[in-house]
């Protein structure tokens, strides 16, 4: 206890540090900008849950990599043997590959060769990174197969998701969008957050359109109709017109947007029709005069995305390097494929397999509802560590609130997502944080009623409750990490703000705490400690749990039983996190609450399958759920703007949609079952580091109780099971082992102290002198979490109520259930350890100590 200037240095520079990256995120923006210079500006960053916005995952599509790889290589073949070396051939196109078949077959060997020459050049100019993107082979009929690796593919696949990437910025910058997030996922994947872009449909068809613009000679002899009658000749291919027809096109690309140096949207003077406006560089005006001089009277198509635009006849040479794009286009639609134009196009297809869009109202009252719970529960607890422990609990709750300061600077500093799950983090760390004080207090009470001094007590209070902090906080840290690393968006977001509030804690628990108990002390030299002014429960219990254990046991495992059962046989409300589909949350905007039999009546003639209407929130707002629809994202958009339209016509406001395709539903749900299973296996390894082997069965037996029982709460009440469900699993699976590792780590001790005594009474003890804290530290986040499930807004109801039935099973098990079945387990007593009335320190088998 006593006064260390480097330590006392230490917390007024972490305390001065996280109350200057906090306070630029509650400045107006006018003042944060006449903020000196040499202070930090960075502010916490809203997620869209927030401050509404639009969220797309977007996938490369590997079959269109293939198909027009493919294309390409067709193309080349011919070249290579046709027009470099007069080889004759003819070429059969598959999936993944072509075949060769040569006029003169003694030309074989020099036809591989030509071909394979193409190798080298693919590795080279197309950045493969010298896997080989070809394989070459021959049938037995003298025929040369041309293949595409599947390690060529996915490393074309690598680059083209770059390349993707810096495309997709500069569409979104040419919006005029702010801050806006476009980072890789993964191999194949790009996610694009837009804060502020409610309009997640244009949105997608901004970014996820390939706006590759080609330039064809139309067939001049014959039509795309007598082509698919007599059969297509050499060279040509058919392609759908934007009037409804088609047109028969010479696969050969004459020119290609990538020479485009402009393009504006316009009017056409004549007819006063929307029309975009294009200039080509210097070598692309040249080509296209050439291409027009020679063709003039032919149709010459401008394709788009596999589609023709329009096809005019070449009235005469266009020497200008200009032109003009019509169709029929509205003024946004032709500035969006302006932009498209500009931006250039996308190197490959990209299909939008998860979307998230909120608006801004919505955004503006999960921000009014995280802030009211946050603040009630900080109020409570507050207030409830000033009623339990008077000016400990004053020691405490300073700790606590520098620790919401450091949080909150630390999520400035890191440039990280605050979201709604990550609000509800931090004032879930409210009612954790104060349990390493609770322990600190209890132990300085027990210390002192053993006859130590006041300064003994305070001492050991602090040391011996250090080892049991650590391993409670890290077995929460544990399920936090794991939850970053295998959730994804706002969980991630829950999971960044419980880990640094989990770290935090550590130091304003224990380290601030201490410095204002040595100040106290050296000023005050109090003659006794006076900590604790309430209590649920009476120092010196003697209730016997070994007795009641059994009954206890025999109603968890028909319990856990009813839970399993009710999962197989009834299952789960699962949400579209998991099965796919749509979900669209509305709000009755005109007088009266919102009407979800009138909805399901107006929703009925649409088919769209299976439709789920129920009430979510205030008896305004509605949500909407839509089955995975048949045809891919098209159909499934196609189906949402049904819904939004139709409920339109009846005052309903759209306030948020998310779209999941079965694919991404696919992957969560299993991340989301590793994820539960890795935080128990990484649990139990350190526990069994920790402790010996039986606490570590024994306390993954009750934690996967606790889980299991939680689950079971979703199937029997029908809560909505999605992401955030998991999210309420890992993080109990923390919570449960903390109450566990608290009361394991004084049946440990209570092994050196008592040699003599029986194990049933050993752990009786154990639990005893342990239940005041327990009960609370489950009070406390039950204080935090109550406010949650009441203001906290429909959004994570579900997951909080989770929580709550979760930190109630969890204490009862870790009490009545974890320490009784440590003997099932086979944990033996020391009585049988050598006495020389010395506290031994007992061996594990392996010879490590306890």
């Amino acid at each position: 206890m006593q006064s260390s200037p480097l330590r006392s240095a230490i917390i007024v520079i972490v305390a001065i540090l996280g109350i200057l990256f906090t306070i630029p995120s509650f400045l107006p923006k006018d003042i944060l900008a006449a903020w000196p210079g040499f202070l930090p500006k960075q502010t916490v960053v809203l997620g869209l849950d927030l401050q509404g916005g639009s969220h797309l995952l977007l996938q490369v599509n590997r079959e269109s990599i293939i198909t027009e790889r493919i294309k390409e290589l067709r193309r080349d073949v011919r070249s290579a043997l046709a027009n470099d070396n007069g080889i004759g051939n003819l070429i059969t196109t598959g999936t993944d590959s072509i075949t060769v078949e040569l006029t003169d077959p003694a030309q074989k060997d020099a036809a591989m060769a030509a071909i394979q020459q193409l190798q080298n050049n693919i590795s080279g100019n197309f950045g493969v990174g010298g896997v080989p993107e070809l394989a070459f082979s021959q049938t037995p009929d003298g025929k040369i197969v041309v293949s595409l690796t599947p390690q060529g593919v996915t490393e074309r696949m690598s680059a083209l998701v770059a390349q993707s990437i810096e495309v997709i910025r500069n569409r979104v910058d040419q919006v005029g969008t702010t801050e806006p997030t476009i980072q890789r996922q993964g191999q194949d994947r790009v996610l694009v957050q837009v804060p502020g872009f409610e309009d997640s449909t244009r949105l997608k068809d901004l970014i996820s359109r390939t706006a590759r613009l080609t330039f064809h000679l139309v067939n001049p002899t014959m039509t795309a109709a007598q082509a698919e009658a007599q059969g297509i000749p050499a060279g040509y291919y058919i392609l759908p017109s934007a009037d409804g027809g088609k047109e028969l096109l010479n696969e050969n690309v004459e020119l290609g947007g990538e020479s485009l140096t402009n393009a504006q949207p316009g009017f056409d003077q004549q007819t006063s029709r929307s029309v975009v406006s294009f200039q080509f560089d210097t070598r692309g005006a040249i080509t296209f005069g050439e291409i027009t001089s020679k063709n003039v009277g032919k149709r010459f198509a401008i394709v788009l995305d596999n589609q023709v635009i329009t096809a005019p006849v070449i009235q005469q040479p266009i020497t200008g390097g200009s032109g003009q794009i019509s169709g029929n286009f509205t003024p946004q639609t032709a500035n969006d494929l302006a932009v498209l134009l500009r931006a250039g196009a996308l190197p490959a297809t990209l299909d939008v397999v998860e979307e998230r869009s909120v608006g801004p109202s919505l955004g503006a009252d999960s921000i009014h509802a995280g802030v009211t719970a946050g603040v009630v529960a900080g109020v409570l607890v507050l207030a409830f560590m000033v009623i339990a422990y008077g000016l400990f609990g004053v020691f405490a709750n300073v700790a606590l609130v520098l620790n919401i300061v450091l949080i909150l600077g630390a999520l400035s500093a890191l440039g990280a997502t605050l979201t709604l799950p990550g609000i509800a983090g931090i004032v879930l760390t409210i009612g954790m944080a104060v349990d390493a004080n609770v322990l600190i207090y209890e132990r300085m009470r027990e210390e002192q009623r053993a006859g130590k001094s006041v300064l003994a007590s305070i001492d050991a209070g602090f040391h011996r409750a250090w080892g049991t902090i650590i391993d409670s906080h890290l077995t929460q840290l544990i399920a936090a990490v794991v939850l970053y690393f295998l959730g994804s968006g706002p969980v991630q977001g829950f999971a960044v703000t419980l880990a640094l509030g989990i770290l935090t804690s550590l130091f304003t628990a224990y380290t601030v705490t201490r410095f204002f108990i040595g100040i106290w002390y050296r000023r005050t030299r109090p003659k006794t400690l006076r900590i604790q002014h309430f209590r649920f429960i009476p120092d010196g219990t003697k209730i016997d749990f070994m007795k009641i254990s059994k009954t206890v046991i025999i109603l968890s495992i028909v319990l856990t039983f009813v839970s399993i059962g009710s999962a197989v046989f009834k299952g789960f409300n699962l949400g579209i996190d998991f099965i796919g589909g749509s979900a669209i949350e509305v709000q009755h905007t005109a007088a009266g609450d919102a009407d979800p039999a009138r909805i399901r009546e107006l929703l009925a003639p649409l088919s769209l399958g299976e439709v789920q209407v129920q009430s979510f929130g205030t008896p305004q707002d509605v949500l909407v759920r839509i089955q995975l629809q048949p045809g891919g994202d098209a159909a499934q958009q196609a189906a949402v703007t049904k819904v939004t339209q139709t409920l339109a016509t009846e005052s309903y406001e759209v306030r948020r949609t998310e779209a999941v395709s079965g694919t991404v539903s696919g992957e969560l749900a299993t991340n989301g079952v590793i994820a539960v299973l890795v935080s128990l296996v990484a649990i139990l390894c350190y526990v069994w580091f920790r402790f010996e082997w039986q606490f570590a069965l024994a306390a993954i037996t009750t934690t996967t109780h606790d889980v299991i029982r939680t689950i079971g709460l979703f199937s029997l009440t029908w809560l909505e099971f999605n992401l955030s469900s998991i999210a309420a699993v890992l993080t109990l699976v923390g919570l449960s082992l903390n109450e566990t590792v608290v009361i394991s780590d004084r049946i440990r001790e209570n092994l050196r102290k008592y040699k003599k005594m029986p194990l049933p009474e050993l752990i009786n003890l154990s639990i005893n002198q342990t239940i005041v804290r327990t009960s609370l530290t489950a009070f406390t986040i039950f204080l935090a979490l109550i406010p949650l499930v009441i203001f906290g807004g429909e959004a994570i109801r579900g997951f909080v109520i989770a929580m709550t039935f979760g930190v109630f099973v969890g204490t009862y098990s870790s009490i009545i259930v974890g320490g009784p079945i440590l003997i099932f387990f086979g944990l033996k007593s020391r009585a049988d350890a050598p006495d020389d009335g010395k506290a031994k320190i007992p061996k594990r088998a392996d010879g490590a100590s306890v």
